[in-house]
């Protein structure tokens, strides 16, 4: 039989005898056989190990009995197929096993063949729910990852970083301006991940009261201040097995931030009001558009905090440094919306499409999108004017930045005037080839009128045909 390295089998069972049988069996099928003697001994395995593919239980055991064990694997390795077997069975005990999500019971003593398809069979259906899983993850993530536009060097970067770090646990602290869609790149790690069948919990830390923050993230008991009504087990818990997106990480308050470190370092969390510590299983993902080496530098961030969190760093190039993508956003965010409307629009007219490549975005991508959003309600027609646009897009246009004009005591107007216009004169002149006429037609004067400002300059007296 060939050597099978990534099939990982667990066998439980507290007698010998057995635990050495399945050992042998399961080894010369090819399998990687991890044996323990105890539930309790199994239960340590399947919280820190990587997940197996089946799982085999013996049902009686002192400690943790078969159950435990199948309910520890429900929750930490819930793909894990698991196969009980027991020398005290009942129908009772079966029907039990078998809603606690078992492959299957089977009794002892037992045919050696017989066990080895039951083990075949369960390995197969392991093998079709990753694939499963590992398909619906590759087409949410993909979905996530097209939902980030753009082609530039500074967003296929971001891409990029976001691919790698899918199936780590790394954490990772995203950077950039207000509005460049932070959360977005947080989403596409978490599709792109083994995370991504467990939740993602997004939350905005500077809209959480600072007095509620650590019941917020943390849970708390009832009865543990005012108006706790209710146990709360807080949104570490609520993302278990996921990922806890904490945006505007910078708001969070430095007494606040000492037990967020703490969590993320223990993996564990303390409710308020209560003196157990919890164990949670969390991938953190952290966004600012603050400038934490800064935040750090002036003491209003914690240093060791910071450097847990920025383990891997994505940083999104805002609107403005990066024009080349903002028409592929516009087609996107057009598309989006006249969908939404249910209208069919072809597009931005020319004129309505170069204001908007020019116009400077300092709201990002959320304010691009805004202003597509709003052309798509007003704009009665398949192409989208310049009456759709707001009225701020055109400020930039309406108010050219003029030169500095500086004013010395030799200052006179009429002779830096006179300088200019014998400047646009002798280029005019030059571009005739010297016929004053065609001259005068370049500058969009009359001949009579060259004619008196060649005078006036002291340029008559050229040899310039007429």
């Amino acid at each position: 039989m060939p050597e099978q390295p990534d099939v990982r089998v667990l066998v439980v069972d507290d007698e010998q005898g057995m635990r050495e049988m399945l050992s042998v069996l399961l080894s010369r099928a090819g399998y990687r056989v991890d044996a323990v003697s105890s539930g309790r001994q199994a239960l340590k395995h399947i919280e820190v190990n990587t997940p197996y593919d089946v799982v085999i239980t013996d049902l009686v055991m002192p400690g943790a009995d078969g159950m435990e064990v199948l309910a520890a694997v429900k929750k930490h390795q819930s793909d894990s197929q698991v196969i009980v077997i027991t020398a005290h069975g009942s129908t009772e005990n079966a029907v039990e096993a078998m809603k606690g999500g078992a492959y299957d019971y089977v009794m002892k003593p037992f045919k050696v063949d017989e066990f080895r398809l039951v083990v075949e069979r369960a390995l197969e259906k392991y093998r079709l729910l990753r694939e499963n899983l590992d398909l619906r993850r590759e087409v949410t993530g993909r979905f996530e990852v097209e939902r980030i536009v753009g082609s530039s060097t500074g967003m296929r970067k971001v891409v990029e970083l976001c691919r790698r770090m899918g199936n780590t646990r790394t954490n990772v602290l995203i950077t950039g301006e207000s509005g460049t869609g932070k959360e977005l790149v947080a989403r596409a790690i978490h599709h792109l991940g083994s995370r991504s069948t467990c939740p993602f919990v997004s939350v905005n830390c500077g809209a959480l009261p600072e007095s509620l923050m650590e019941s917020e993230l943390f849970g708390h008991e009832r009865g543990a201040f005012t108006g706790a009504i209710r146990k709360s087990d807080g949104l570490f818990r609520e993302a278990e097995g996921g990922t806890l997106f904490l945006d505007e990480i910078g708001e969070i308050p430095l007494q606040v931030q000492v037990k967020l470190l703490r969590a993320i370092q223990e993996r564990t969390v303390r409710p308020v009001g209560s003196m157990t510590e919890v164990p949670v299983d969390v991938r953190i993902v952290a966004a600012s558009n603050l400038d934490l080496d800064k935040e750090v530098g002036e003491g209003r961030f914690r240093p060791d905090l910071y450097y847990r969190l920025n383990v891997v760093r994505i940083d999104i190039p805002p609107l403005h440094d990066r024009r080349e993508d903002i028409p592929a956003l516009i087609d996107y965010f057009l598309a989006r919306y006249s969908r939404e409307a249910g209208r069919k629009i072809k597009g931005m007219s020319r004129e309505a499409l170069q204001v908007l490549l020019d116009y400077h975005y300092p709201g990002n991508v959320r304010e691009l999108e805004n202003v597509i959003e709003r052309a798509v309600a007003l704009g009665a027609n398949e192409v989208l004017g310049l009456d759709t646009l707001p009225p701020n897009v055109f400020q930039e246009m309406a108010a050219p930045v003029r030169p500095s004009v500086q004013f010395g005591d030799q200052f006179n107007l009429d002779r830096v005037l006179d300088s200019v216009e014998r400047q646009y004169i002798l280029e005019a002149l030059e571009q005739s080839g010297g016929v004053r006429t065609k001259a005068a037609e370049v500058l969009g004067i009359t001949f009579r009128s060259l004619r008196y400002r060649l005078r006036k300059l002291g340029l008559d007296g050229g040899t310039f045909d007429e």
